[in-house]
């Protein structure tokens, strides 16, 4: 009997809850953490937890067999370390909606307004992290916060916010392509080829990659993430040096524009109304930083990756952000005509614009192409993203059970990959001129999903922990805590929810259309639809906190800990080694690390 059959598992959509007995997880658990404990200190204790994972193996396969299907479905490979987690969510949030869309921000809010709006939402995206991160450190399972819902909240509200993440994605991997294909003919040798067939080329190529598994798919989005990482550093340093007067003819800069034209667009209620716009668009850029934990279930050891992951692309999102408009707003008035009515994606960068002037005429060509390798890198993370939420919706009988099928070799859910990358070619509906109408919409209503998600993870934080501390376990005990608990999680939730009713707003006022009412609220009633419809035709019901499982893919924290102390002993046993080593050897030691 293979390892999947033996420790296949399925969820019940009545209640959520694993069929697998909690008494064979112990006994599994208790035989791996003896077998652990009795072995030598100098075995690779980081592999035994890719192996083993610390606890019920069948929280380790994570992978479901249809007994009346020929498809068996395979484990994620657990291959991905903290760097990889942190470029992966890096990745997918760093893209033209940052280089780009920043310069609309200025334009409608104003430096100061825009600085006020990128806070606020960094601020929710704080707690949701934190809120998140005590979550996917205890239980970093395939699917991560879908399962949470699932099993905490309704196996109901599992099947909603399932779909509607990976509507989210599937939607912005669509706008990636559709944004590659027109960026890249900035340039006039690439205007050869058609817009279409610039897509079907990217698409190929996306896909391509993608099969080689896991490990390959994060080393190039590592690679493509840094880049624009640096790409906005060096940015950054050019700004000090325009704005002090060290390049071009404008002079010492300094907080001029912040005086003149002001620090927002417009006065009064007009200024309120333009952070108020800000406000949902900058949670639209941030939406992807919850990625981190859904890759969990492919990290090599999840209660070191996740936390650390967390907390550095929280960070480093919130420092390129913030540096990103305040520099631009720095060096570019918010009146500047350029920001609304250039020609080109690129020309109406607020980073071209803001090189352009001073005099750095080069700009538009590195700006151009630190964009196609942005929608690259974010297309990269937006396939990753949907295909993994797809397998895991698969293998939860939430989606067709082919979708959780994975290969042997690579272990990449082949076909929850290939459908997703085939619904994402709704971005050649806009070649055509009313084609592209709907695509523009269907882009839109991907909007309000953000704050969807985020209010499910901030409600499945508030249930566990109430659940964690009524079924008689400590706080103390958590590997990690999100801080200000609960007012943190109280303040995102609340919020969260005011901001889903709230960002479409304006399309109360004056002229009022109903189709954009229509595109700014529709994911409100279908996704109640979808709850209720999966509620009633199943028969679920919200579980009480005494019910809540706990236990279903949870680390075993004394595992873990016996592994990490051993981990410990080793590094220590090794710094010791490199220590009575000389300067030669200890260099080709550290080259050999990283080149391997």
């Amino acid at each position: 009997m293979s390892s999947a059959d033996q420790y296949a598992k399925d969820i019940d959509p009545r209640s959520g809850q694993y069929t697998d007995t909690l008494d064979h997880q112990q006994q599994q658990a208790q035989q791996q953490a003896q077998q652990l404990t009795q072995g030598s200190p100098t075995k690779d204790h980081t592999d035994a937890l890719s192996e083993e994972e610390a606890g019920p193996k069948a929280h380790d396969a994570h992978s479901i067999r249809d007994e009346d299907s020929d498809v068996e479905p395979e484990q994620l490979k657990r291959a991905l370390g903290r760097r990889h987690l942190v470029m992966l969510a890096i990745g997918g949030i760093i893209g033209p909606g940052l280089l780009v869309g920043s310069g609309n921000a200025l334009a409608s809010a104003g430096p100061v307004g825009a600085l006020i709006a990128f806070a606020v939402t960094g601020l929710i995206v704080y707690f949701v992290m934190q809120a998140l991160g005590e979550m996917a450190t205890l239980f970093p399972i395939r699917g991560s916060f879908i399962e949470y819902s699932g099993q905490w909240l309704d196996p109901a509200a599992g099947f909603v916010v399932g779909w509607v993440y990976w509507e989210t994605w599937v939607s912005i991997l669509a706008n990636e392509y559709n944004a590659v294909a027109i960026v890249i003919q900035y340039w006039e040798p690439a205007r050869a080829v058609t817009t279409g067939g610039w897509i079907m080329i990217f698409w190929s190529i996306f896909i391509a990659f993608s099969l080689l598994g896991v490990l390959a798919y994060a080393e190039a989005e590592f690679v493509l993430a840094s880049i624009k990482v640096i790409g906005l550093i060096v940015f950054f340093i050019l700004s000090i040096v325009i704005n002090v007067g060290g390049t071009g003819n404008l002079g010492y800069i300094g907080f001029r524009y912040f005086r003149d034209p002001g620090p927002f667009a417009g006065t009064g209620i007009d200024a309120l109304n333009g952070i108020a716009k800000i406000l949902v668009v900058s949670a639209t850029l941030y939406a992807g930083t919850e990625s981190t934990a859904l890759a969990a279930a492919e990290a090599a050891n999840p209660r070191k990756a996740v936390p650390t992951a967390i907390r550095s692309v929280f960070i480093r999102i919130l420092f390129l952000y913030l540096g990103t408009i305040f520099f631009i707003g720095l060096n570019v008035p918010w009146d500047n005509e350029q920001l609304v009515s250039a020609s080109s994606k690129s020309a109406a960068s607020p980073l071209t614009i803001a090189l352009q002037r001073g005099g750095i005429n080069a700009a538009a060509h590195v700006i151009n192409a630190l964009i196609i390798i942005s929608v690259i890198s974010a297309g990269n993370s937006s396939l990753y993203l949907a295909s993994r939420t797809l397998q895991s919706l698969g293998a939860t009988g939430r989606a067709p059970r082919l979708f959780a099928y994975t290969t042997k070799s690579g272990k990449v859910p082949i076909f929850a990959l290939v459908f997703t990358n085939l619904v994402a070619l709704i971005s050649l509906l806009s070649i055509s001129g009313g084609a592209a109408k709907i695509f523009s919409y269907i882009i839109s209503i991907s909007g309000v999903s953000t704050f969807v998600i985020w209010a499910a993870i901030c409600a499945c934080h508030v249930r566990f922990r109430s659940a964690w501390v009524r079924q008689g376990n400590k706080v103390e005990d958590l590997p990690f805590k999100a801080f200000l608990y609960p007012y943190g999680t109280w303040f995102a939730l609340v919020l969260n929810i005011v901001l889903a009713f709230f960002q479409g707003y304006t399309t109360f006022l004056n002229p009022v259309k109903a189709v954009d009412i229509v595109v700014a609220y529709i994911v409100l009633p279908v996704s109640v639809i979808l709850y209720f419809g999966w509620k009633l035709w199943h028969k679920t019901k919200i579980p009480t906190l005494d019910e809540i499982d706990l236990d279903s893919g949870r680390r075993n924290l004394k595992h873990l800990d016996e592994i990490e102390r051993l981990d410990r002993e080793d590094e220590e046993k090794s710094r010791l080694e490199r220590g009575n080593q000389g300067w030669s050897k200890r260099l080709r030691g550290y080259a050999g690390r990283i080149l391997t």
